[in-house]
């Protein structure tokens, strides 16, 4: 009788925890709560094919549609050959902010490389944006 007990407890905290969490996920925080909201304009670069040893750099554009400042709490590239730069002041309402990637081109062939964004963006703390192309040889 006692696992049985145990065992429903269980299964009913585990489903209101569930619950929970998808109405957090759906809903702004509170009643008329002011939200930040990225709006990306894109979230993929292909740089084509690039030069060995001539670094690129492509921006990532955002507006925060949100009702509060957009804070940018971390930015982190993949790999060691990816150098981010970003909006480091909060994106007030209606702004736009940036993240900004600089790849090395070392490494010659096909790259596809990630940068991690995390934000206070309502809906989507964590957002990954993407780089990609082809290093060729110098001439």
């Amino acid at each position: 009788m006692k696992k049985l007990i145990l065992l429903l407890a269980l299964v009913f905290g585990t489903a209101t925890a569930s619950f929970a969490q998808i109405q957090l996920e759906q809903a702004p925080a509170g009643d008329g709560a002011a939200v930040a909201k990225s709006a990306w304009a894109e979230v993929s670069h292909d740089f084509g094919q690039i030069k060995q040893d001539a670094p690129v750099t492509t921006r990532f554009e955002f507006t925060n549609n949100g009702s509060a400042p957009l804070i940018i709490t971390n930015v982190k590239g993949s790999c060691g050959c990816t150098v981010t730069d970003y909006s480091s002041e909060p994106v007030m309402p209606g702004q736009k902010g940036y993240v900004s990637a600089t790849y090395n081109a070392k490494a010659m062939g096909v790259f596809n490389k990630s940068i991690t964004v995390t934000s206070n963006s309502f809906g989507e703390p964590t957002k990954v944006l993407y780089i990609k192309g082809e290093v060729v040889p110098a001439e």
